[in-house]
């Protein structure tokens, strides 16, 4: 990644030319794009004209092994779009940028140049920063252009060299030398010296250094005659000295003039339209027919004045910002104001929809007109429609500008408008502080005539924010202020808009009956919402009406969850349907631990770009990945996801990830680790969260149990049934349906009543307290004398556990003294699986808990020699050592004692005994059926 920055005219452009020149030398494949703030507002406007590049050679891309990134990557490529989009996430587009130009460019180079990134919409400038800092090791060398002034674009750059992402380049001025060196080379003089010295002395003055004023100052003397060539060379006639603006201001009118009235009025028209300007709007504003208008810009194009501006056929621009500055320097305030009305006008006959970016290109002429009122509605309609094309960077530059010229305008009605997207756009962007700010303003506009209804969705779309930022104070806050606006004036509609954002509010602030005071809102809000015909509201409450019956009845959320979904689909909610799909796929992972609903609604939001769900479900797969024992991805999946969720401040993700990565720290008996998690998840408004509970159960608990530490445990385990009573949680792992419920019935504190109060259940009904759940009742059952049926509860028990690898063998370890004390089960088994499992993962306090355990009984204690990983986990748990398993081995062959004892360079009699040895512990009849398993082994 290289950054060319540089003031105007300093030859940026000219030496990205000649990198373009080199790498299609080279062969490299080359993609361009430019940016421009003039002309429609167009997010991703670079990035789409140099992608777009990709699919004019003729080549094909729909091959292209993008997975869910393609419909993703349809908000640049017309081809690719879907029109199903409904937020945004740069980091997700920014990853499918990238991913496209990875897959094209099929092991060949590839230059992507963005030029005049400085006037850069916010949408490029995202995507831009996740490319910055993944580039590194792909075969795409990222070129752009910046000039010096003060922009977020430069600012990108700065930052990216500070962190050692990006090279950054800056073109200084010319000097002297170089300048006269310049000059000379413009007029075809061998040497500086034929250049008259007071020729070189002003345009250096003029210039400072600025390659581009340096050619333009020349050719102005060479228009104006005072600077001639003769036959002894080049002189100089007359004053040479002038200001440098108005030279060039003189030089670029005197070419327009030799246009002609005409051309002149053509050309002031289409500055202001803007640097870039379509020629159907600027025909209709000068009213001349096409053959004057082509005639016109043909002989600007031959002036060095305009350019075409590809790749759209009838669009044209200025070569330079500085012919628009020197076009305004002859209008007066009132004639770019008339001719910016007369623009609007064209554009709004000419497009009467205002369809695509028209919207914002005539907001800005009616702003430039002076008319603040119907500007700041059409920055209203085009800031709401790049909001519900997922541009939200554009959305909430387009809506702040909206508001702030309809509160100039004194238009409160207008303003209050405005706000009901621009709240819910700063949220989706992040900006959680900006939309706060606005608060007071609500409280202003209420006294402005704006109705009762309008003043309470203002607050609850406040409070809507407040709840995905985390901020439960500020949001219940708002829902206080929306009741106290529609005391006066009730509106049932409103109110169950209200009703439904205090609901989800309810259910995480902390306090013991959020759950029931939640759900009783929700019902309301669902009721009204079933009468009035609210299908957004309808599926808010459904979804968190299912989420508090989870516990009592996994059918009825199920149920719910259907009623959502359908509810969504019937009127065409993407949203909505994906958060009901989401909460969906969470019921089966806990039900059975199954992903594939999580996973499915994940690619939903990839495809959506909704932020909040991608990380929602990022942060309960990185939990899946630590109880599954994939440490390696947990813990790259947290370290991708928990940086992002923190600058976007998205609170409840970023505590769910800091959870799940003390919980990973804790399965390693890694107390420091877990503790340095928590202190972070703590300053995230840990404590009365939903996550806290899983904090303590599975992180501190689980801690305390690889330390051998059981009343520990059962303290902590304690502090999560107390917090639970204080605060009740929707998450249902924390170990008080299955973990406190084993240990307390292992130090006889439990009964068989106590098991029945949780069996019963349905949070004991999820597969990882059911594994707990299972033990119990194997011990409870042996201690009846029923060792049979206590067999085989821990074989249900194992079945259950198969996914969870540390749950399963801590489970043996806690039960193998109490099968023994009641003479059931295999005790010595469990404690040599354990033992093995434990051992291989560095857990020392557990794996030496399981050895002691083994020497009580009377079992040999292996020893961990080399190979023995190779030893298959039933024979392991069988007490098969090293060599024995060697032996074993060779037995598949048929081979005799002799030849076994060749082999493995032993005695003939050691053989034998390790030969009786394999017998006794596999339970095979004789020698023949132990050299049958051992080719049975062998084969598979």
């Amino acid at each position: 990644m290289i950054f060319l920055v540089g003031e105007a005219g300093v030859g940026k452009s000219r030496l990205a030319a000649e990198v373009v020149g080199g790498a299609l030398d080279t062969g490299m494949r080359v993609l361009r794009g430019r940016s421009s703030t003039t002309g429609p507002a167009v997010p991703f406007r670079p990035l789409t004209e140099a992608l777009m590049s990709l699919f004019r050679g003729g080549e094909s891309m729909d091959d292209l092994a993008l997975g869910p990134y393609r419909p993703v990557l349809g908000r640049l490529i017309p081809d690719w779009d879907t029109g199903e989009r409904e937020s945004s996430s740069m980091v997700i587009l920014g990853e499918a940028v990238l991913r496209l130009l990875i897959a094209a460019g099929r092991g060949q180079g590839q230059l992507l140049l963005l030029e005049d990134l400085h006037d850069a919409d916010p949408e490029t400038l995202g995507v831009l920063e996740y490319l910055v800092d993944n580039l590194e090791y792909t075969p795409v060398l990222l070129l752009a252009t910046v000039r010096t002034d003060f922009s977020d674009a430069l600012d990108l750059a700065q930052s990216a060299r500070r962190r050692g992402a990006a090279t950054l380049l800056e073109i200084p001025p010319l000097t002297r030398g170089q300048a006269d060196e310049m000059v000379a080379a413009q007029l075809g003089a061998a040497d500086p010296q034929e250049v008259p010295q007071p020729v070189l002395q002003r345009l250096w003055e003029d210039s400072s250094g600025s390659p581009y004023l340096v050619e333009e100052l020349l050719q102005t003397m060479i228009g104006a005659g005072t600077l001639v060539q003769g036959q002894d060379g080049w002189r100089a006639i007359g004053d040479l000295r002038s200001d440098v603006s108005s030279t060039l201001a003189r030089d670029i009118l005197r070419r327009i003039d030799r246009l002609g009235a005409q051309g002149l009025t053509l050309l002031s028209a289409a500055a202001v339209l803007g640097r870039r300007f379509p020629l159907t709007v600027l025909q209709r504003m000068s009213g001349v027919d096409d053959r004057a208008l082509l005639s016109h810009l043909h002989a600007g194009v031959a002036a060095r004045l305009v350019i075409p501006d590809e790749p759209a056929p009838d669009w044209y621009s200025f070569r330079h910002s500085l012919t628009v500055e020197a076009l305004f320097t002859q209008m007066t305030p009132g004639q770019r104001a008339d001719l910016a009305r007369r623009g609007a006008e064209a554009v709004e006959e000419l497009h009467p929809e205002l369809g695509g970016d028209w919207c914002a290109l005539a907001a800005g002429l009616r702003s430039e007109a002076g008319d603040r009122g119907a500007a700041g509605l059409l920055f209203a309609d085009a800031g709401g429609r790049a909001l519900s094309a997922g541009a939200l960077g554009s959305a909430v530059t387009l809506l702040s500008r909206a508001e702030n010229l309809l509160a100039e305008a004194g238009d409160a009605q207008g303003r209050a408008a405005v706000l009901e997207n621009l709240l819910p756009a700063l949220a989706e962007a992040g900006d959680f502080a900006r939309a706060f700010e606005l608060a007071e303003d609500l409280h202003l506009l209420g006294g402005s005539g704006l109705s009762p209804v309008r003043l309470a969705t203002l607050h609850a779309r406040l409070a809507k924010v407040a709840h995905t930022a985390g901020r439960w104070s500020d949001g219940n806050r708002q829902v206080a202020r929306a009741r106290e606006v529609l005391a006066g004036a009730p509106d049932e509609m409103t109110a169950a808009t209200v009703d439904v954002t205090a609901a989800y509010l309810a259910l995480d602030t902390p306090g013991p009956d959020r759950t029931q005071h939640a759900e009783k809102l929700a019902r309301s809000a669902a009721d009204t919402a079933e009468r009035h015909g609210l299908p957004v509201v309808a599926c808010q409450a459904q979804e968190l009406l299912a989420t508090v019956a989870r516990e009592r009845d996994p059918e009825e959320s199920e149920a719910m969850l259907g009623q959502a979904l359908a509810t969504a689909e019937r009127h065409r909610l993407p949203l909505q349907r994906m958060y009901a799909a989401t909460r969906l796929g969470g019921n089966a992972w806990l039900a059975e631990g199954d992903t594939t609903g999580l996973l499915a609604a994940r690619e939903e939001a990839l495809r959506l770009g909704s932020v909040n769900i991608v990380h929602t479900v990022d942060g309960i797969l990185v939990l899946d990945a630590v109880l599954r024992g994939d440490h390696d991805t947990a813990r790259a999946t947290a370290a991708e996801c928990l940086p992002v969720v923190r600058r976007l401040r998205l609170a409840p993700a970023v505590r769910y990830v800091l959870m799940a990565q003390a919980v990973l720290a804790a399965h390693h008996a890694d107390r420091a680790g877990m503790e340095a998690a928590l202190a972070a998840f703590a300053q995230w408004d840990g404590a009365g969260s939903q996550e806290e509970p899983l904090s303590h159960g599975l992180a501190r608990a689980f801690c305390a149990l690889l330390e051998e530490d059981r009343e520990q445990a059962r303290e902590d385990l304690g502090t999560v049934l107390a917090l639970e009573a204080d605060n009740p949680s929707t998450y249902h792992l924390s170990g008080t349906h299955g973990m406190v419920l084993l240990l307390d019935v292992l130090a006889g504190r439990a009964d068989r009543t106590r098991h029945a109060e949780i069996t019963a259940t349905a949070m004991a009904r999820m597969r990882w307290n059911r594994h707990f759940v299972l033990l119990t009742e194997a011990v409870l059952l042996g201690r009846e004398g029923a060792g049979a049926g206590a067999a085989r509860a821990v074989e249900a028990a194992q079945a259950v556990a198969e996914p969870y690898p540390l749950a399963r063998h801590l489970g043996l370890r806690l039960i193998a003294d109490a099968a023994h004390q009641d003479g059931w089960g295999d005790p010595v088994s469990w404690l040599r699986q354990a033992e093995h499992y434990f051992h291989e993962r560095d857990i020392p306090a557990v794996a030496g808990a399981c050895r002691a355990g083994l020497r009580r009984l009377g079992a040999p204690v292996r020893q961990h020699r080399t190979g023995s990983s190779g030893i298959p986990d039933p024979l392991r748990a069988q007490g098969i050592t090293v060599r024995e398993f060697e032996v074993f081995r060779l037995l598949a062959e048929r081979l005799s004692n002799k030849d076994i004892a060749d082999r493995l360079f032993i005695s003939p009699r050691t053989a034998e005994k390790h030969i009786a040895s394999l017998i006794t512990k596999t339970g095979a009849a004789n020698r023949a059926d132990l050299c049958a398993r051992s080719a049975a082994l062998r084969d598979s």
